[in-house]
């Protein structure tokens, strides 16, 4: 009798109070208590409040933030980056083929490193060593540079045939190839290009008065150097320098105009125009590649007015439009060699910039057709405007 006094009692007293979600709940997992004779009171959900949600969202932005970012490159390290490469390019044959070496030495273990985590497994001292190869032969003996590169790929599959216990796989035989072809024989046409032009009319530019002053004391210096040291750093300016010095001039601003001009008026993604380029780089805009093109069309035609090419405002723009191209192209296919390895940047040698493929991605592919445009197209132009 008691039990059922206390249950209508019970009930009474919740009748009185206003239906809500959280309190029928609660109704009926008091009825379903009280049913079964126990005293215990029903468990009390608290409810979300707004100053809750708003707390817990604030501790969660906080978190994310508190993770590392990329840091943003800054200008000033760029500049002086630069610098540092302009003064490189005039360092002479040796110092110029040298260092750029090295820097394949560098790119090579970053490429091989990123190949070996898919599960290929290359032959990388091979490679290395033909990569290397590939830029003194582009110096010392230039007519073997091209023999070079299928002399080293013959060594690589000799090597996987008898010195392997397993038999390589079609990854293991492209990557290989891939890391020769790609870091080594096509950047070592900028080391080919380099000596071209070292007589004083090649020399000639409408700004070398200019610097005449400065030349004539490097080489006043350089002859008062030991004889071993000066042929180690001969006349650092030759026809070919001051080319590369403005293709890679143009090149660099191509990639920083198509970044502004991306950001600020960037509407229609490349993916548009090419559907595989914009699932590698979704970021990329058709308006930032226009924007690139015009940057580098408009300082190509300045060098191509230093060199004193023949219709410089043609020859040059056109110059500098298929250096931009290829840039985008050498970028687009490390991202996509990324990708596929599933890593953020090659490496992180360089500060603000990744590993050393990072930085000079954009001037692998544009090097033999840079060699050609100055070995073949210009004696070429020259001679058809009749120009000396």
């Amino acid at each position: 009798m008691n039990l059922r006094i206390n249950l209508s009692k019970t009930l009474e007293k919740l009748s009185q109070i206003p239906l809500t979600p959280q309190t029928t709940a609660a109704t009926t997992t008091t009825t379903t208590t009280t049913s079964t004779s126990t005293t215990t009171p029903p468990p009390s959900s608290t409810p979300q409040t707004p100053s809750t949600a708003v707390s817990t969202t604030a501790s969660a932005s906080s978190s994310l933030s508190s993770k590392p970012s990329k840091p943003r490159r800054s200008i000033l390290f760029g500049v002086l980056m630069g610098l540092v490469v302009i003064t490189w390019v005039f360092s002479g044959n040796y110092i110029f083929t040298g260092l750029f070496t090295a820097m394949v030495l560098l790119g090579q273990l970053e490429y091989y490193r990123g190949v070996m985590s898919t599960g290929a497994y290359p032959a990388r001292k091979i490679s290395v060593l033909g990569s290397c190869c590939m830029f003194l032969a582009a110096l010392f003996y230039p007519e073997l540079h091209g023999v070079v590169l299928p002399g080293f790929a013959t060594v690589a599959m000799v090597w996987m045939l008898t010195m392997k216990r397993k038999a390589s796989t079609i990854s293991d035989i492209a990557t290989t190839f891939l890391g020769m072809f790609y870091i080594g024989y096509m950047p070592s046409f900028w080391v080919k290009i380099r000596p071209l032009g070292s007589t004083p009319a090649a020399q000639h530019t409408r700004i070398s008065h200019i610097f005449s002053p400065v030349l004539s004391l490097i080489g006043l210096t350089a002859s008062k150097l030991p004889p071993w040291m000066s042929k180690t750093v001969p006349l650092p300016v030759t026809q070919g320098s001051v080319f590369i010095c403005w293709c890679w001039i143009c090149i660099a601003f191509a990639d920083v105009g198509a970044y502004f001009t991306g950001k600020n008026f960037g509407k229609t993604p490349l993916g548009r125009l090419a559907p595989a380029a914009g699932a590698t780089s979704p970021n990329k805009t058709v308006e930032g590649l226009v924007g690139g093109c015009v940057v580098s069309g408009a300082l190509g035609m300045l060098g191509a007015w230093v060199q004193d090419w023949p219709r410089w405002y043609f020859t040059g723009a056109g110059h500098g439009v298929m250096l931009a191209m290829l840039g985008l192209v050498g970028d687009l296919t490390a991202s996509m060699l990324k990708r596929d390895a599933g890593l953020k940047d090659f490496g992180d040698l360089i500060p603000e910039h990744g590993g050393v493929l990072d930085r000079v991605d954009s001037f692998i592919f544009s090097a033999p057709y840079s060699y050609f445009v100055i070995r073949w197209c210009l004696p070429f132009w020259k001679k058809v405007w009749g120009v000396p």
